[in-house]
């Protein structure tokens, strides 16, 4: 194998899984810090999508648009937490009723404001030739941001006074708001976290395909898969899941055709879900007990 060759498979791999890292932290971090499953997660990632692309054609460059984007749904996400998760903690299915609902509100809400035809920004940056290949400067780009995003969010819950209140909450909430935690604040800022995360995740993806409506269908099915292999632990779950997923997809997908990468990815998936029902980090759980 060339050099340049391996390379190439080498940012391929990589890519896969910065984007399994993209467009799955936040519903891990709201699943394995606050037990809700967020069925709205794709739509989440539309909406900062669609408030990149406004940003954008509305002169701003694309760095600040997706910081905004993902300001703008983080602010929403605590709206949302405040109106409807509130009351339903620790109730599993009805967070999930209620976040599919909101799915269905947000999709509607879209196709009134932008229609269903799909909108698009420009992919930025260049591609770089290797070889007899190309590679894609904003890939690289992807890969890095999706490493940065890991350490932050571990710095932020693992290194701060509010990330040490937040794993309290969500272990022992009675305990905590009996040491004087405010735990429904707490809860409030860690889903606009997760929300911000998608927001984040979608104005990252915009310029890679068209935005519509239904955007985030096209995700939400590899992000459920990456937390679910994962496990509840919020951080290290989506990092192992998106290594070993991206990995295989990326690997399969360069040697035989992505069809074949997907079909080994669901094949993977189903194997750690037959033989480690808690995922990769229950193993890792058991393995230190």
């Amino acid at each position: 194998m060339k050099v340049d060759q391996f390379i190439v498979i080498m940012v391929s791999l990589l890519s896969s899984v910065s984007l399994l890292v993209i467009v799955s932290l936040g519903l891990a971090l709201a699943f394995g810090m606050m037990g809700v499953i967020n069925m709205a997660h794709g739509e989440f990632l539309m909406l900062g999508a669609y408030f990149t692309i406004t940003a954008v054609n509305a002169g701003i460059v694309l760095p600040v648009a997706i910081l905004i984007s993902a300001i703008a749904m983080g602010g929403l996400g605590m709206v949302i937490e405040r109106i409807v998760l509130r009351q339903l903690y620790g109730r599993i299915w009805a967070t999930m009723l209620a976040t599919w609902g909101l799915s269905l509100l947000i999709v509607g809400v879209v196709q009134l404001v932008f229609g269903t035809s799909s909108n698009g920004i420009p992919t930025p940056l260049s591609t770089i030739h290797l070889g007899g290949y190309m590679l894609s400067q904003y890939s690289l780009v992807l890969i890095a941001l999706a490493g940065v995003l890991i350490a932050t969010t571990y710095l932020v819950f693992a290194r701060t006074p509010y990330g040490t209140m937040a794993r309290a909450a969500a272990s022992l909430p009675e305990m905590a708001a009996a040491v004087g935690i405010n735990v429904s604040r707490v809860n409030m800022i860690t889903f606009g976290i997760a929300s911000a995360l998608a927001g984040l995740g979608g104005g990252l993806l915009a310029p890679l395909s068209g935005v519509s409506p239904t955007f985030g269908q096209g995700y939400i099915g590899d992000a459920f898969m990456t937390v679910v292999v994962g496990g509840a632990s919020p951080l290290l779950g989506a990092s192992t899941a998106s290594l070993l997923l991206g990995g295989i997809y990326a690997g399969v997908s360069n040697i035989v055709s992505p069809v074949a990468g997907t079909l080994a990815l669901l094949l993977v998936s189903m194997l750690v879900l037959r033989f480690l029902p808690t995922g990769l980090t229950g193993l890792w759980r058991k393995a230190r007990q």
